[in-house]
């Protein structure tokens, strides 16, 4: 018998078949009959009636999101790739931060555009991180010998950031009391704003002198510390030696910002007698990306690192005492200081570290070299050539800028590089600067001749090319050796590189192998369509500080994305250009700050932060000048509004702002948030709503509509950018009406905003490249699809709480009949405390032992001791939730059986897991369980399991010795 076709009455129309979507149900991965089941486990007879009784009516939206209706994948990606094409690439000789690069071909297919690297998460859990940690452990120690410094970190946001940092760190270690800070002409202008913008409330005054008259300032008035930038914006390559000596003289210490590609051939930072080092690793292999993502380092010495912002990968040795990489001095967090964090950068940049380490690697310090000095040559060969047509240098030292004094002719010659398909950069009102990169070839030189022959013959590269020496001083010559280790030595053929990339990342467990049930980070799908443009030149090959005529695409997306974005909030205006969710935290409170002052107010300074607050919070309020009072909650896990109240009355007069999660992070609607904010708002203060949380609102409740000032998202979280293992990230900043002009401006860019908080991130649009991704997801989702995949991500933990409930305690959940679990959010959390006491198995052992059944442990100890916090995402499919539940209930067995006393409280498969391959097929097996319920405790593990690479992790070893570069030749051999 043969189908057949509907009848006319049913037959979907032509405009519909052309509209139709099926992203939506690619995105969301339990089906109409997956629902079913899933509400029958859970007891309401609908979604609808579920979302009802869970979400607060209080809080719901009164219209629905005014999105454009969806578009297919294909559909979507040509609508993308129009507007891209009204960018303009043209061959950037700006500079200022930012250089053409060439990413090889093995690091851009294997790396940047392989699910395996970025969709890992943060390497919290280092039994399954152990590739990310390595390819880690080489950024840092490509640093340490590029700089010349003892310790570097595991990446930073960008340069300018770095910066800032940076100047917070001099200001904690260093011995002086002043609270001057110096910064030298030469420096990254979008350095300078940004670390002025740090500096404001934190009481610090930054002031911007000549390097020339450093010296001379720092006797007339002290500094804790001076930045110094090398080579310098312009081009010069400056002897810094003489300064920092000064500095130290003075009792400060010498920060120098150094471009690492430079440092091949220039004596390290280190050798000149920096006290902190920092710049972007950008040219090593990342896209400009109009400014980002790209990972900045922050290099120190040995003596700081215990103050060091950011993270930091150390090796330690696992249970067989092998050694293992592990995040390390963890206790410098913020969202564990808190309120007593040094800083509030959470979000590093691990996939362009993982990049920048890897060009390394791939290209060893020889290839570095020849690069470098390629670069030079041609910089010298340009000079020769302009000089000869008669232009004056303004400095008779560079690496890859040259710095023209051009008079009245600049806008001219501005104009007619244009033309040609070419910017420059105007450095002053009569000067231009001309830099050159990896991807300069000779053409370019004689285009750029061209434009400067005033109708003269040009010169040629064959005139000058046998006789000119790169433009470096003698005295600042490399002599150390660098990137000795063999890593940086056995690569070089692209077979190698193959290999050792796969290497790595079979080592790791990321979304692309299971479900990473992480409570609070949201680890849904990145779809491929929306990886696509990221590599697309139109969006890669852009500087952040070209025309803004050239960048129409960008802003069209800027506008687009902005539009949607407040219509899934409820805000009125955003900013897209911090790239963390930390920076739209911080960018958000300057916002609440900098309004109150232009009230008079600028005295408010108290910021409410209640117990169940995403950990973030503190660190932010802190760094923005805030002193934190702390509110408590309820046995419910709500905000107590009692003792609210209390301190509002007690704080009325410096109420600057209360910050809220919503739902919070314990996992619940609090039904009164609309009182909450109504209290704040009585008293004075504004009402930061954090979005951590936002893939339990969107299309279901708006923070602007019930009562928010203000509030962050994260577009890493909820719009489906990656989090590729720990960065980068993007954290727009959303305001109300009256706020607005207190977003950040970004003057360096020619964003001038009157009354704003100045630039937050080194570039006006922050991790723009990345943008794509958010805008590809809304666009393929529209109003209807986000709005159920909000409803699937609180059907789906739902779920998982009712399946777990008679095996753990649920701790905070709305307490509803009907409703197996009691009803949460998007996020669940389990309560292993009262099976501590019963058979001392805690979290921790059952987060390890999660890895042997193929998972990646949830949330650990956050935000309760003690617990696991489960967050499934929309993306998860029935089957993976499912499997996820079993493993759970079969180790809730398992803790059974050491109740019992069938197994022994320190002889278990939880006390000894993750197990590897090694350890099981040791002939000595001395357990008290089999090596088969170690390896296979579920039959499905048979056919397919991933293996931890190491055993469990000793934390303690790991900070009691700490080492954070290579191994030592000899273990690497082993290894």
């Amino acid at each position: 018998m043969t189908a057949s076709l509907p009848t006319s009455a049913v037959l979907p129309s032509l405009a519909q078949l052309e509209n139709a979507t099926e992203f939506t149900s690619r995105h969301i991965g339990p089906d109409a009959l997956d629902e079913r089941h899933m509400l029958g486990v859970i007891g309401p007879a609908s979604r609808r009636a579920l979302i009802d009784a869970i979400v607060p009516r209080s809080i719901a939206r009164g219209t629905p999101m005014d999105l454009p209706a969806p578009l297919s994948e294909a559909r979507a990606l040509a609508e993308l790739k129009a507007l891209a094409a009204k960018n303009q690439v043209l061959t950037s000789h700006i500079g200022c931060g930012y250089f053409g690069t060439l990413t090889p071909g093995v690091i851009l297919r294997n790396i940047l555009e392989n699910p395996a690297w970025y969709t890992a998460y943060t390497p919290y859990q280092a039994e399954i991180s152990q590739g990310r940690m390595e390819a880690l452990v080489n950024f840092q120690t490509m640093v340490t010998d590029l700089t010349g410094m003892a310790i570097a970190n595991a990446s930073m946001l960008d340069e300018a950031t770095a910066a800032a940092e940076a100047m917070t760190l001099a200001a904690r270690v260093g011995k002086s009391k002043a609270t001057r800070f110096v910064v030298a002409h030469d420096v990254l202008p979008q350095s300078l704003e940004v670390i002025r913008t740090r500096a404001r409330p934190l009481g610090i005054h930054v002031d911007q002198v000549h390097a020339t008259e450093i010296t001379a300032s720092l006797a007339a008035e002290p500094a804790f510390g001076v930045l110094l930038q090398y080579p310098g914006v312009n081009g010069q390559v400056r002897d810094l030696r003489p300064i920092i000596e000064a500095v130290h003289a003075a009792g400060g210490l010498a920060l120098v910002a150094a471009d690492l590609l430079a440092l091949t051939l220039l004596v390290p930072p280190g050798e000149l007698g920096a006290d902190i080092a920092l710049g972007t690793t950008q040219r090593f292999g990342m896209p400009m990306g109009a400014g980002g993502p790209h990972a900045a380092y922050l290099a120190t010495r040995d003596e700081f690192k215990r103050s060091m912002p950011g993270r930091l990968v150390g090796v330690s040795i696992d249970s067989h005492g092998r050694k293992a990489y592990r995040l390390a001095l963890q206790t410098r967090e913020q969202h564990i200081r808190r309120e007593k964090a040094t800083s509030n950068i959470c979000t590093a940049q691990v996939l362009p570290a993982v990049v920048a380490s890897m060009y390394a690697v791939y290209h060893g310090p020889a290839g570095l070299q020849r690069i470098a000095q390629r670069v030079a040559v041609l910089t010298a060969i340009l000079a020769a050539g302009l000089k000869s047509l008669g232009w004056r240098l303004l400095h008779d030292t560079a690496f890859d800028t040259l710095h023209l004094e051009v008079g009245e002719q600049r806008d001219a010659l501005m104009a007619a590089a244009v033309a040609a398909g070419r910017n420059l950069r105007a450095a002053s009102a009569d000067t231009i600067t001309i830099s050159l990169d990896e991807t300069s070839t000779r053409a370019d030189l004689d285009a750029l001749w061209a434009i400067f022959s005033r109708g003269a013959t040009p010169p040629t590269v064959a005139e000058h090319a046998d006789r000119t020496t790169p433009m470096l001083p003698a005295a600042l010559l490399r002599g150390s050796a660098y990137l000795s280790h063999p890593v940086f030595n056995s690569h070089h053929a692209e077979t190698e590189m193959l290999r050792y990339i796969r290497a790595l990342s079979d080592k790791d467990l990321a979304l692309d192998r299971s479900m990473i049930p992480l409570g609070s980070c949201t680890m849904k799908l990145n779809a491929t369509s929306e990886m696509i443009p990221i590599t697309w030149p139109e969006f890669a090959n852009v500087h952040p500080l070209a025309p803004a005529g050239q960048l129409a695409g960008y802003a069209e997306l800027n506008a687009q994305l902005t539009g949607w974005l407040a219509q899934a909030t409820g805000y009125a205006g955003i900013s897209l250009q911090p790239n963390a969710g930390s920076q739209g935290e911080y960018a958000g409170l300057l916002a609440i700050m900098g309004w109150h002052a232009s009230r008079g107010d600028a005295h408010r300074h108290i910021c409410l932060i209640p117990e169940s607050a995403h950990g973030t919070n503190p660190a932010s309020a802190q760094m923005a000048g805030m002193q934190v009072v702390v509110v408590k909650c309820d046995p419910n896990g709500s905000v107590d509004l009692d003792d609210l109240r209390a301190k509002c009355a007690r704080h009325a007069a410096d109420l600057a702002a209360i910050m809220i999660t919503y739902p919070s992070t314990y996992g619940v609607f609090e039904p009164r948030v609309r009182e909450l904010c109504e209290i704040v708002h009585a008293h004075g203060g504004r009402v930061y709503v954090d979005g951590a949380n936002m893939n339990a609102l969107v299309g279901l409740a708006a923070p602007g509509e019930f009562g928010g000032d203000v509030s962050h998202l994260n577009l890493h979280k909820t719009f489906c950018i990656p989090h590729g293992g720990g960065g980068p990230g993007v954290g727009p900043v959303c305001v109300v009406e009256d706020l607005v002009p207190f977003l950040p401006g970004h003057a360096t860019a020619g964003e001038h905003r009157d009354g704003g908080v100045g630039a937050v991130s080194a570039a006006p649009l922050g991790n723009a490249a990345v943008l794509p991704i958010s805008w590809m997801y809304i666009r393929m989702m529209g109003a209807e699809g986000l709005t159920a995949a909000t409803e699937t991500a609180i059907l789906s933990a739902n779920y998982v709480a009712a399946r777990l409930a008679d095996h753990y305690d649920i701790h905070f959940s709305s307490g509803l009949d009907g409703v197996k679990g009691g009803g949460v959010a998007h996020e669940c959390i389990l309560d292993l405390r009262p099976l501590k006491d019963s058979s001392g198995i805690g979290a921790e052992d059952v987060a390890k032992r999660l890895i042997d059944y193929g998972f990646h442990a949830p949330t650990l100890s956050f935000p309760v001791a003690g617990t696991l916090m489960v967050e499934p995402t929309e993306s998860e499919p029935l089957a993976e939730l499912d499997r996820f539940c079993d493993a759970m209930i079969a180790i809730r067995d398992e803790i059974r059986q050491v109740e019992a006393g069938t197994w022994p409280r320190e002889d278990n498969p939880l006390r000894h897991a993750p197990h590897t391959a090694e350890s099981l097929l040791a002939s000595d097996w001395a357990h008290a369980y089999p090596r088969e319920t170690a390896a296979y405790p579920v039959a499905s593990l048979r056919q397919g399991k991933y293996w931890a690479p190491v055993g469990r992790v000793d934390n303690v070893y790991g900070d009691r010795n700490l080492f954070c570069s290579c191994v030592p030749v000899g273990d690497y051999a082993a290894s």
